[in-house]
């Protein structure tokens, strides 16, 4: 076995307490979502759909919170650069189709560091980042 340590990272509990916390602004708004967290090297730490979100934002909440690690941002902040015209268009492109440019993803940051990521997906996205929001509030 290796010596050395894995990449600190969120834990089990802190990603279940994200996601209630998203959860709870979700009911509070009427609007049941996909909510994913992810570690900081981008993978899968935890998910919930709510009963009613679409299961086509399964995919898009992971692939927001994904983006907002490969990139250190919200995910909505990359909209205007990818735009035609935009500095980095095509963007979207990368990464075999896993880049979301669009609001709802949001980096959790601890003492300066990106531990993880939530991404919300199935409301418009001024929800889906208002849950965002709630959940990495929580962290």
């Amino acid at each position: 076995m290796a010596d050395g340590s894995v990449l600190e990272t969120i834990t089990l509990e802190e990603a279940q307490r994200v996601i209630e916390a998203a959860a709870r602004k979700a009911t509070e708004i009427g609007q049941p979502m996909d909510i994913a967290v992810v570690d900081a090297g981008g993978n899968l730490k935890a998910h919930a759909r709510m009963d009613g979100a679409n299961i086509g934002s399964i995919t898009i909440a992971i692939n927001k919170a994904y983006t907002s690690i490969a990139f250190q941002c919200e995910s909505g902040d990359l909209q205007e650069v990818t735009r035609p015209h935009g500095p980095i268009y095509g963007l979207n492109d990368a990464h075999g189709g896993r880049l979301v440019v669009f609001p709802g993803g949001i980096p959790l940051v601890r003492d300066g560091k990106i531990m993880g990521a939530i991404g919300v997906s199935t409301g418009t996205i001024e929800q889906d980042q208002e849950v965002a929001t709630a959940g990495a509030g929580a962290y």
